[in-house]
């Protein structure tokens, strides 16, 4: 199964055409594939996996050029992260969540970005926007204490995100923020004891009392309405809208979960007799045959919601005019809905190949638990994205959440 992601556009920047970032993405999918057991078994995407990402570029799609990064689009981290989740949905989600961190930082005071990538433009960056601290005023800044969870990419990361309350600001824009934190001032407790995308190692951040300048600290009710404090106006990847952007970035993984999937169904039926019937192949049997089209085409309708997505995000990013609520509402739902479809595309493969989908030796059993986790992400839940988006269509807004 393939829908071309051949386009006459290249990356935000210019530098590096889309076709040829998926295509070093796809270079590396035998070694990403071959540690995938390892991946899930040690609960730690190897650093092999990062190092060989980081060397073509695929961790720094994000990052501000001003620092060596590629700049690129969001259609082309979509594209990448899927490509990565073919071979390993874990290390496809670090993939996607590192970026999506980098783009964070790209947000924030030029001071703030320079505190990252000025000594060490290599500088990865973890992330949990959720809340769960707080931030006290104090001379010059904020001192900061709290648990953040799950930290995806932490033990590849060198700064990290966090989210934060601000009692002493409640009813302002600055109430509740993120703000920038080097792991070194963080101690990672080993909680991330789960059934599906166990490589991603999201674990726990824990700090009491560190102290954190006020440059960087960024109001996320700012950053939902898109008021940015990066001074870098004509960067227009740094002018997407936050809220969309944090949705998409994680159905990138999930998409190639979902091709991944079709792919062993086209590859091992040929192969396989259909138990208990009279076809020695399974790809003679109609059921199979059924099954094959409707999981590629769930997958293929997944894809296209998150093109559609994507498309909306970069034509934003593009033009510096931020979408309105009713556009992000629909971009909540397109997410949505792709992790759904691709969770479907998965579950119809499993249920055409049968009990034996779920040997430890298959691998369709680790691309299932990682997509039923992957998919059920809070930012993803399609209930919620359903309600936001079925409330606007009738002009209610703001009713459900604020991240829209």
């Amino acid at each position: 199964m393939s829908i071309t992601t051949e386009d006459p556009r290249t990356t935000g920047t210019g530098r590096t055409p889309r076709a040829e970032l998926v295509e070093r993405a796809a270079a590396l999918r035998p070694l990403i594939a071959r540690n995938a057991d390892a991946t899930d078994r040690d609960r730690m995407v190897p650093a092999e996996n990062i190092d060989a990402l980081a060397q073509a570029g695929l961790l720094s799609l994000t990052q501000p050029a001003r620092y060596g990064g590629l700049q690129a689009d969001f259609r082309t981290l979509l594209e990448v992260g899927r490509e990565v989740g073919r071979a390993c949905g874990s290390t496809g989600w670090l993939t996607s969540l590192l970026n999506a961190n980098a783009w964070f930082v790209g947000l924030f005071p030029a001071r703030a970005q320079d505190d990252v990538w000025a000594d060490n433009p290599g500088a990865r960056v973890a992330g949990v926007i959720t809340p769960t601290g707080t931030a006290e005023v104090v001379e010059g800044g904020y001192r900061v204490s709290g648990r953040w969870a799950p930290a995806s990419g932490c033990a590849h990361a060198d700064w990290a995100i966090l989210g934060v309350k601000r009692p002493d600001a409640e009813g302002t824009a600055d109430a509740v923020g993120i703000v920038l934190v080097p792991m070194r001032e963080l101690d990672v407790e080993d909680t991330w004891f789960v059934t599906g995308m166990r490589g991603t190692a999201s674990n726990t951040l824990t700090g009491k009392d560190f102290f954190v300048p006020a440059h960087r600290f960024h109001s996320v009710p700012d950053a939902v309405e898109g008021r940015y404090t990066t001074p870098f106006a004509d960067e227009a990847l740094y002018r997407a809208p936050f809220v969309p952007v944090t949705a998409l970035v994680l159905t990138g993984p999930q998409l190639g979960l979902a091709t991944a999937a079709v792919d062993i169904l086209l590859d091992k039926a040929p192969q396989r007799s259909l138990t208990l019937t009279n076809y020695d192949s399974q790809a003679q049997a109609p059921t199979i045959q059924l099954a094959a089209a409707k999981a590629a085409s769930t997958a293929d309708s997944a894809y296209l919601h998150a093109l559609r997505a994507a498309s909306d995000i970069d034509e934003a990013a593009d033009t510096g005019v931020f979408p309105a609520y009713d556009a992000r509402a629909r971009v909540r739902m397109d997410t949505g809905r792709a992790a759904v479809l691709a969770r479907e595309a998965v579950d119809i493969v499993c249920s055409a190949q049968g009990a034996s989908s779920f040997g430890e030796s298959n691998p369709l059993q680790r691309i299932w638990r990682d997509i039923e986790a992957g998919s059920r992400h809070a930012v993803l839940n399609p209930e919620v994205a359903a309600e936001i988006y079925g409330k606007s269509l009738f002009g209610i807004r703001g009713t459900v959440s604020a991240l829209v």
